[in-house]
């Protein structure tokens, strides 16, 4: 993943920002939201292509766009850096492909000492009865 290239590729738009902030906040478009065309991605490989399709689809909009906002600082350029930040966190944590499990069978001294225990809570039990008459 070269994360220069995937840098060039990325859109940014500068929004107004909402909630409480008075004047400021009709005045300046401090809000970024990031765009990045997934399926066009250049710098990507098919196969990183197609894992952050699958990994990613609840955040993909229908024509496979990837939207991020941010909105934290009062500055353009600290909201700006902090969503590439959050971007290729997103890109680093859903490229990693998980290790397959491999089933393992269990050791007859755990079943054995399970059973063991049983057989020990039952007789445990067992003296705590009334005496049959």
């Amino acid at each position: 993943m070269d994360t220069e290239k995937i840098i060039s590729e990325l859109k940014f738009k500068a929004v107004r920002s909402s909630g409480a902030g008075g004047q400021n906040v009709n005045k300046v478009s401090s809000k970024v939201v990031l765009s990045f065309d997934l399926p066009n991605s250049k710098a990507l490989s098919e196969e990183e292509i197609t894992l952050l399709e699958d990994k990613l689809a609840p955040r993909l909009t229908n024509d496979k766009i990837l939207i991020l906002n941010c909105d934290e600082d009062r500055s353009q350029l600290k909201n700006k850096e902090i969503v590439v930040k959050r971007f290729l966190q997103l890109l680093r944590e859903n490229l990693i492909i998980p290790k397959e499990r491999k089933a393992t069978k269990v050791p007859k001294s755990v079943i054995k000492k399970r059973i063991q225990n049983k057989r020990n809570l039952s007789k445990k039990k067992q003296s705590r009865r009334k005496p049959d008459f």
